[in-house]
């Protein structure tokens, strides 16, 4: 730590907060990770085990009555705490960082939005998948024109998961904001969105497919942009054949990548980035293929090379954006968007119609 690094309290120490959050904040350059809020002993003892220097405390009001001493609060708690945490910590006069969704309704986000506008405060939404490994080369490939117009995206986030692991994520208590649609939809319709533009209108299909499950754990998404382009998004945990992460058809070629962003993976075994070689890179056998008229399985396309997956590039903007005023990675705004379609996908498959925005 230096005397100019900002000093940052998270809130939560599950997975959010011990696989992505703390590893990538310690890894900032300009960001120290001061103080991890959580009533979890076992949690506080492996927080201090991996960050020796961090001040473990077991709630929030522990932390928010140091604010002083704070610089920025990363909120990686249960999702029905996201707006309470985030507003006390606005009000508190400190910027946010908030693990997606923001919050469980568009409305509440563009609140937070406009009560940080009105504090002067950075407000950010943490949408790591931004800077998955495919989601940037396809990016590229698209700032290229090697698609042509896009007409179709095909987006998967995919899991075999036969029996329910249960906790919060997967209760049927609308106040947890669990389920999948807000859960992995909230990548997916955020890369959606950032990719082809707004959304015009909004048709969903959500099931509750396995025995014991208390909400949507195989849910379809598709979305009419008003660009044109049509996106369909699968989240589910009852796929037993995984399909391409991306498949994306455009007027000269299409693009399709199978297999996941190896970062997540990298950081559950305790690999950190600026220690482990070749962050964020992955082998040529997992290459994506560009072409057209002939399937990828059977060699149609040529390979492209993945470009690396970044999430440490979220909370170095982060730091830059407090230190030397530059742009908010992902606004409480773009999330509020994001939201305005999970909404209307729940609308949607509760009501069986497309639902217009």
């Amino acid at each position: 730590m230096t005397a100019a690094d900002l000093r940052v309290g998270l809130v939560g120490y599950g997975l959010a907060g011990s696989v992505f959050h703390a590893p990538l904040i310690a890894a900032t350059e300009g960001l120290t990770l001061d103080t991890v809020v959580t009533s979890n002993p076992e949690r506080q003892e492996q927080a201090r085990a991996e960050f020796p220097d961090v001040r473990t405390v077991a709630g929030a009001d522990e932390l928010f009555a140091r604010a002083a001493e704070l610089d920025l609060i990363v909120i990686a708690s249960p999702n029905k705490t996201h707006v309470p945490l985030a507003t006390t910590a606005l009000e508190a006069g400190l910027p946010v960082v908030v693990d997606k969704p923001i919050a469980g309704t568009a409305a509440e986000a563009r609140e937070l939005a406009a009560l940080a506008e009105d504090r002067g405060l950075l407000l950010s939404v943490f949408q790591n998948r931004r800077w998955d490994n495919d989601f940037l080369t396809l990016r590229r490939l698209l700032d290229e024109g090697e698609l042509g117009d896009v007409w179709r995206f095909e987006s998967r986030f995919e899991r075999w998961r036969p029996q329910p692991k249960g906790g919060w994520r997967e209760s049927g208590d609308p106040a947890e904001v669990g389920g999948l649609l807000y859960d992995l939809g909230s990548h997916v319709v955020d890369q959606a969105l950032t990719l082809f533009g707004p959304a015009a209108s909004v048709y969903a299909e959500a099931d509750v497919r396995r025995p014991g499950a208390e909400i949507d754990d195989d849910t379809f998404i598709a979305i009419t942009h008003t660009s044109g382009v049509r996106s369909h998004l699968y989240v589910s945990a009852t796929t037993a054949q995984l399909g391409p992460r991306f498949r994306v058809l455009g007027s000269k070629a299409g693009y399709v990548k199978y297999g996941l962003d190896p970062q997540e993976a990298a950081l559950r075994e305790g690999e950190r980035p600026g220690t482990a070689a070749g962050w964020g890179q992955e082998p040529e056998s997992l290459w994506g293929r560009l072409g057209a008229g002939e399937s990828p399985v059977t060699g149609g396309g040529s390979p492209v090379r993945t470009l690396p997956g970044d999430y440490p590039a979220y909370y170095a903007a982060v730091a830059r954006a407090l230190s030397d005023g530059g742009t908010n990675p992902v606004t409480a705004l773009e999330a509020a968007a994001a939201l305005d379609v999970l909404e209307a996908a729940r609308r949607s498959a509760h009501d069986g119609v497309a639902v217009e925005l």
